[in-house]
This record gives structure tokens, sequence and C-alpha cells, in this order.
């Protein structure tokens, strides 16, 4: 999930982390396993974190996957 406009808050991690809770609990209703989807804060605007890695998010430090051998990075 590419939590999209990171640039609009400041590059707030505290907004992407409460963005990535709602989405989870969403995408849990529906039937997904939310730890098995990745999420990634992006500004489309600026193209932090579309191709390479942003210095505006220096909290950001990738995403990982749990699946049923472990957590894949």
């Amino acid at each position: 999930v590419a939590v999209n406009k990171m640039d609009t808050t400041k590059w707030s991690e505290d907004r992407f982390k409460e963005i990535v809770k709602e989405t989870s609990n969403f995408i849990k209703k529906v039937g997904y396993n939310p730890k098995a989807v990745a999420f990634v804060p992006i500004s489309g605007w600026h193209g932090d974190n579309m191709l390479e890695e942003s210095p505006n998010m220096p909290w950001y430090k990738g995403w990982s996957k749990e699946v049923k051998s472990g957590v894949v990075k």
C-alpha cells in the first residue's frame, strides 16, 4: 500500500503509523492478513520513495512481510 502525500504531513512518521493502523483494520475486515501487506510512505509530487530512498523520511527503513517461514525484507 503506497501512503501518498506524505509531503502534506511534513513527512510525519506518526501520521504514517496512524494511516497504517487504520488501513490494516480495513484489510483485516475484508479477509487479508495485514502483516502480509507492505506499506510504503511516498510523495508522488516530489517523487520521494518512488524509486529511491527519500532523505525526507529517514525513519522509514523499508518494509518487511510476514510469511509462514518467517519475515521477508
